[in-house]
């Protein structure tokens, strides 16, 4: 992912109020330079297209969600797994809300597998969030709330497996989730401690 700048942070803003307003498939690199004030070539030094661009900004909130849970579980007047968990539940459930871009951008990718590029991209996305998944648990067991016995590897991927399926389920279902925060932390609560 290229460097934060403004005129990139710019970029993943306008894609994303595009995505809300215009969806994946009818949002252009043309809609995002008349968004932005941008030249071509602007847009073209961060993304060979849109479906970079967007591949980019779900990993950008992965990012993003990877800093507020390091400044919860390292935060000493939060100990055990309570907030990081709640953290991580409150962020797969707006994921995968409605409202969210990330959930359409996730199934637009999905449709797209056919194409090489968007194929290496989402697996790259899915390695990237089984790696910070992982990481998190790692954070976990280094401070006690997780048993140093457990394999971090194998416990992340029910977890991205539960996540990508939430999405999936609202695309199907086309309501307002089911499940809620405080079930998310239970389930991960009994997955996570022994």
């Amino acid at each position: 992912m290229p460097p934060a700048t403004a005129s990139f942070q710019a970029i993943l803003d306008a894609a994303e109020a595009l995505v809300q307003v215009k969806g994946c498939r009818r949002m252009t690199l043309q809609d995002i330079i008349r968004q932005t004030g941008l030249s071509k070539g602007a847009i073209y030094h961060y993304v060979s297209g849109k479906d970079e661009l967007l591949g980019m900004l779900l990993q950008s909130r992965v990012e993003q969600m990877n800093v507020r849970f390091a400044e919860a579980v390292t935060d000493p007047a939060t100990p055990g797994l309570g907030d990081p968990l709640r953290l991580i539940a409150e962020s797969m459930v707006r994921s995968a809300s409605e409202r969210d871009v990330t959930s359409n951008i996730f199934i637009y990718m999905l449709s797209r597998m056919d194409n090489s590029k968007v194929n290496a991209m989402v697996r790259e996305m899915y390695a990237f969030a089984l790696q910070t998944c992982t990481r998190w648990i790692d954070a976990g067991k280094m401070h006690g709330a997780i048993a140093a016995e457990a394999d971090s590897a194998k416990l992340a991927e029910p977890l991205i497996l539960f996540m990508y399926g939430m999405r999936v389920q609202r695309t199907i279902m086309q309501e307002q989730q089911l499940m809620t925060v405080n079930d998310l932390v239970a389930i991960m609560s009994r997955l996570l401690q022994p």
